[in-house]
């Protein structure tokens, strides 16, 4: 604990918490924060217009990040015949059918993502109490219920990522490791905010981006000026 106040303490000097700070700043003091024994998420936190209690007013999508998340992707593909063929020479983990499908089910999740093509969807649907607290059942919004699973594998891999609002209005993501260069982590940010804007539901009304939060596994979370990204909301 005391090694953890002493990095505490330091951070505290290098952070005004009231401050919004323009986007590289933020980025700067958060790679410039004392180091911890792994490589740290840089998150996201994002705060959007909506009603979240309307069905109408849901913001869900995708996005792929130019330069990945910086984190193994491990995908299984639920499928049968070729199908299995494909997603393995497209990079996949592990795919098939009945076996995997019980392995699930018995609570393996060792996983970042599951695709399945879509005839198998009513077995993998019958997995949610599995799959769904963690966020991993595949649904075609995301594009993890597909026939083009050669494609799907490789897009997972190449570190495309899921984005949908929570129960508070939020947005939660990772887009990278504090490792990253400066320009990389904006470039990954910049294409996701993007994503999330064109995702605004029609029925949204007022200020769809409020408020926009950046920090590391461990470290402070910065407010960050959304006006300065010139997004255009």
């Amino acid at each position: 604990m005391a090694n953890r106040s002493k990095r505490m303490r330091q951070i505290d000097q290098m952070v005004d918490r009231n401050k919004v700070y323009p986007l590289g700043e933020a980025i700067r003091i958060l790679k410039q924060c004392p180091p911890t024994k792994f490589d740290q998420s840089l998150n996201v936190a994002l705060s959007v217009g909506v009603d979240v209690k309307k069905s109408d007013q849901q913001v869900r999508g995708t996005v792929s990040l130019p330069h990945g998340t910086g984190r193994e992707i491990k995908v299984v593909v639920i499928a049968k015949g070729d199908k299995v063929k494909e997603a393995l020479s497209a990079g996949a983990e592990f795919a098939g059918a009945d076996e995997l499908i019980e392995q699930i089910k018995g609570g393996w999740t060792d996983f970042s993502v599951l695709i399945s093509t879509p005839d198998m969807m009513r077995e993998v649907g019958k997995l949610g109490k599995v799959l769904g607290p963690r966020g991993l059942m595949p649904t075609p919004k995301a594009g993890t219920v597909t026939s083009d699973i050669g494609k799907a594998v490789k897009e997972a891999k190449a570190g495309k990522i899921e984005f949908k609002v929570d129960k508070t209005g939020n947005i939660n993501v990772s887009v990278g490791r504090i490792s990253f260069k400066e320009d990389q982590l904006s470039e990954n940010l910049m294409p996701l905010l993007q994503s999330i804007l064109r995702a605004k539901p029609a029925s949204s009304k007022g200020v769809f981006l409020r408020a926009l939060y950046l920090s590391t596994t461990m470290g402070p979370g910065l407010k960050i000026d959304l006006q300065s990204l010139q997004l255009g909301a």
